[in-house]
């Protein structure tokens, strides 16, 4: 079911109606394994997350979805709380776990809205598969990771990945979305590194904050945290970028960043 808000003013903070949509779509969350299989980021996150969550402790998965990355953390002895706007999502990860046979906590919230959640609780964060890009407005993706630093305890670790903005270079609408998102900036526009992406599956195009490192960086660091690892990713099976320093910035496909609270 979907209650669908009335007006766009009625949509919870930093939610976009296409997202709105996307979150309440139950037939989406039933098949959203199955269509995520072959995505080699889903092993490359996993595996970025496990090296920097070295051991067991209190993990906070922000956009958990249908709960991949909780269900092995917590077959290895960590306390896992996912969090995610779909109702849809959450139930399917319950199903999962329960089917595991492993413990798992489920909060329904907007990622921006957890101030019932309290000050230092967590080791370990995550916040992956562009999760951060969903969320519409600047302020809106600042108070996101300012969540993740508050709820961290000192010496937490966070963990994020972001689309790179100049990887839309490689096919002709990103050119020219890059061309009109340059005069945004120029003219500071608001919704600068938004990119509308293609309908799916029969549902509204979802808009996503396309991020330079930079920009990642400095948010990042904004927030009080300190860089960890900052690594690129390709689409390639084993997510490596071979030559970075060779235009990396333009041939990334994402970014991997791993940051640490002080």
């Amino acid at each position: 079911m979907d209650p669908r808000p009335r007006a766009d003013w009625e949509l919870p903070p930093g939610v976009t109606r296409g997202l709105w949509s996307y979150v309440h779509d139950e037939a989406l969350a039933r098949r959203y394994d199955a269509e995520l299989a072959d995505c080699a980021l889903l092993t490359v996150d996993r595996a970025f997350a496990e090296r920097h969550f070295d051991r067991p402790g209190r993990l906070l998965d922000l956009g958990c979805g249908t709960g991949r990355l909780l269900l092995p953390f917590a077959r290895r002895g960590y306390w896992v709380l996912g969090v995610d706007l779909s109702g849809e999502m959450l139930k399917v990860a319950a199903e999962k776990a329960r089917a595991a046979g492993v413990a798992v906590n489920l909060l329904r919230a907007n990622l921006i809205e957890l101030d019932a959640l309290g000050h230092d609780r967590f080791d370990y964060a995550t916040c992956l598969f562009s999760t951060l890009g969903m969320i519409a407005g600047a302020e809106q993706r600042r108070r996101v990771v300012g969540q993740a630093f508050r709820l961290l305890r000192p010496g937490g670790k966070f963990v994020l990945h972001v689309h790179n903005r100049w990887f839309s270079f490689w096919d002709r609408h990103g050119r020219r979305w890059l061309l009109a998102d340059a005069f945004r900036r120029l003219l500071r526009r608001a919704g600068a590194g938004d990119r509308l992406m293609p309908a799916h599956n029969g549902l509204p195009p979802l808009t996503m904050h396309l991020f330079t490192r930079r920009e990642a960086v400095r948010l990042l660091r904004a927030a009080g945290f300190r860089l960890a690892e900052v690594r690129p990713v390709s689409l390639r099976a084993d997510g490596q970028l071979p030559w970075p320093v060779w235009f990396g910035w333009l041939r990334a496909y994402g970014y991997l960043l791993a940051a640490v609270k002080p």
